[in-house]
């Protein structure tokens, strides 16, 4: 699982779009926050806190797969196209030289 922080300069929902056109799979962790699902809308619940952790979870965290055929080549490419996005979005931050 993986979490993008929030001051990643990126959101999940770019860097999986980058994997996924890459033909690497991921899902959103399903559960974060509960209450914000309309299923469960009208259960009677009690609420402690803000909730915050959940809320990141459900918006900012993700998986890849984990087949256990995955070899040594397979998690090579997958480390090498999540570099690529990292060094895209570096690059995009550097500002131009004067």
């Amino acid at each position: 699982m993986i979490t993008v922080r929030e001051d990643a300069g990126f959101g999940r929902n770019e860097l999986t779009a980058f994997l996924d056109a890459a033909k690497i799979e991921t899902r959103n962790l399903f559960s974060g926050n509960l209450l914000r699902h309309p299923a469960y809308a009208d259960i009677p619940h009690r609420v402690v806190g803000q909730l915050s952790n959940t809320d990141a979870i459900m918006n900012r965290t993700f998986f890849v797969g984990v087949y256990p055929g995955l070899r040594d080549e397979h998690l090579g490419y997958m480390a090498d196209t999540f570099r690529a996005f990292m060094d895209k979005k570096a690059s995009a931050s550097i500002p131009p030289s004067a």
